[in-house]
């Protein structure tokens, strides 16, 4: 139904290093593929590539959010592409957890409030850039994140 490749490089140290992210949409499943280039390390003499594929059902997606960055937000035309966008899709599969110690309002207080925090849903967040990727790549990602948004919300809760 809708597809999108992303293809990162980065530099680390005196390495390049190529990232494949290729995301499918079929009509019941969101399949995630992803491709990282190793260089020879204790485990492999020679570089080499691990690639990690999951199919999830698209009632198990629980959100999709797209997040879009513009320039001169104060003149922004509806319509014209972002800047950059983020897409992060979650199923349910990997969760952050960002703790912190509470605290009272009172400066001199000692007591243990305990903790607080959050949970975030983070399966997959995917960030494309017009410079760094280009418009089409940019103009990619919305779409795809649109056909995966109205597929998920046109697919019925099961309860499972």
């Amino acid at each position: 139904m809708s597809y999108l490749v992303h293809q990162e490089t980065t530099f680390d140290a005196n390495e390049v290093r190529r990232h494949v992210t290729v995301l499918v949409l079929t009509g019941n499943r969101f399949i995630v593929s992803h491709t990282d280039e190793q260089a020879a390390d204790g485990t492999s003499p020679s570089p080499y590539a691990t690639t990690s594929t999951e199919s999830v059902k698209l009632q198990r997606i629980s959100s999709v959010v797209l997040s879009r960055v513009v320039a001169n937000p104060e003149s922004y035309t509806p319509g014209t592409l972002p800047r950059e966008v983020v897409l992060t899709i979650g199923w349910g599969a990997v969760s952050r957890l960002d703790l912190e110690p509470a605290a009272c309002g009172d400066p001199n207080c000692e007591a243990d409030h305990g903790y607080t925090g959050s949970s975030t849903a983070d399966d997959l967040s995917l960030r494309v850039s017009e410079a760094g990727d280009g418009p089409d790549t940019v103009r990619q990602t919305l779409a795809f994140a649109q056909a995966l948004s109205e597929a998920t919300a046109a697919t019925p809760d099961t309860g499972r």
